[in-house]
């Protein structure tokens, strides 16, 4: 039984979606807090529809908690976790999947921390898109929108996340504003994590400069995701 991650998911609906595809795969899902919605908000239990009261779920207070009770603290030389990102080089088509492993996938907005992109480095995967000239004739508006959608979550504004912020994700040496370059601190006064400039170094992740503000939903990346895993375990009827 494969295993869907979500750390820290603030819409609803893809949490609904998601976890609907996990009971018609056989997989467990696992939250991690902090979540942006309730597990009883209407949103998400129409998303899921009747397929809620049997899905296998459970909810962890930090990434350390999800790691501690799923045995997963001291991981071995081939980790079970596959970490889905636009900053990874290697594809999800690439990866080796075994029954029991960990799909994680990071929250709308900003995707997965990069402090954990770092330390997993090779074990992170991407699913191939195309660049934004030939899937977004309107892209210059939608890095316009998303621009106004990072700046209001930085800002603690608190309000309900569109299903339009899936497109934003912060690319390796980028703000989170695309296209607009990061300097040696982030905008919370930050220094960037040194092992995440290392493993960018050692070419573990993608050209920061093919930063990208096209994305796909959520949910649909996780049904991609864990559809190859079934393949290559020999799901039934596959």
């Amino acid at each position: 039984m494969f295993n869907v991650v979500l750390y820290e998911p603030e819409i609803p609906a893809n949490t609904g979606n998601i976890g609907r595809t996990c009971v018609v795969a056989g997989a467990r899902l696992h939250l991690i807090k902090p979540l942006g919605f309730s597990l009883d908000e209407r949103a998400l239990r129409r998303a899921g529809l009747g397929y809620w009261p049997n899905l296998n779920v459970t909810v962890h207070d930090s990434w350390n908690d999800f790691t501690s009770r799923c045995g997963l603290a001291a991981a071995g030389p081939e980790p079970r976790l596959h970490f889905l990102t636009k900053k990874a080089r290697r594809t999800y088509a690439e990866a080796t999947y075994r029954d029991g492993d960990y799909l994680v996938l990071g929250k709308e907005s900003s995707g997965l921390p990069e402090e954990l992109l770092a330390r997993y480095a090779t074990s992170c995967e991407r699913i191939p898109m195309l660049p934004d000239e030939r899937s977004l004739a309107n892209r210059e508006a939608w890095a316009h929108h998303a621009d106004e959608l990072a700046a209001s979550a930085q800002a603690g504004a608190g309000e309900k996340i569109s299903g339009a912020r899936d497109v934003i994700e912060r690319g390796g040496d980028k703000s989170s504003a695309p296209g607009a370059p990061m300097s040696d601190a982030d905008s919370a006064g930050t220094v960037p994590h040194a092992a995440l400039k290392q493993q960018d170094i050692c070419g573990n992740f993608i050209d920061p400069e093919d930063y990208r503000i096209s994305a796909l939903n959520l949910s649909n990346a996780a049904a991609i995701v864990l559809y190859e895993a079934l393949r290559q375990t020999g799901f039934a009827g596959m």
